[in-house]
């Protein structure tokens, strides 16, 4: 018997990581065994939250939940995903826009690191959640609150 732990890398800047994105957590745990959230710091990059708020966020989201890690990284996500071992990186496609883009990522990712990308449609309820729109309600002073995930939520069932 096989007892070799799946695991797979979700990466993303996740300023803030909202409902749309622990959806996708949530949906690659019923895939995986591990998974290994990368978080994005990039000293040239203007963020919203720090590195810190949007590591601790994620971590206190997934603190009661053993099958998830959460890491910061910078550099190419071939290269975490071969530091922690993953066998695929999960990306989440709301959009043919956001398919082409992932898409080209995902041949990268497999020349240059042989790994492979499984892309997974968003649910439509919560395809108009991004970051970007969070950021754009904020701006607007809007209450985009509806968009992050309640603490709690993402406990193992």
């Amino acid at each position: 018997m096989d007892t070799t732990l799946r695991k797979a890398l979700f990466v993303g800047s996740f300023d803030p990581f909202t409902i749309g994105h622990a959806d996708m957590a949530r949906r690659a745990l019923e895939l995986f065994d591990a998974l290994v959230i990368g978080v994005g710091v990039n000293p040239r990059k203007q963020h919203l939250f720090t590195d810190e708020q949007r590591l601790d966020a994620i971590r206190r989201l997934y603190a009661d939940d053993k099958r998830v890690e959460v890491v910061a990284y910078d550099g190419l996500a071939v290269n975490l995903a071969r530091r922690v071992g993953a066998q695929a990186i999960v990306k989440g496609v709301r959009s043919v826009r956001d398919f082409e883009y992932e898409r080209d990522q995902a041949e990268l990712n497999r020349r240059l690191g042989n790994i492979e990308t499984l892309l997974l449609f968003a649910d439509p309820t919560l395809a108009a959640v991004s970051s970007s729109a969070y950021r754009e309600l904020l701006h607007f002073h809007q209450d985009a609150s509806w968009m992050l995930p309640q603490p709690g939520a993402s406990k193992e069932g």
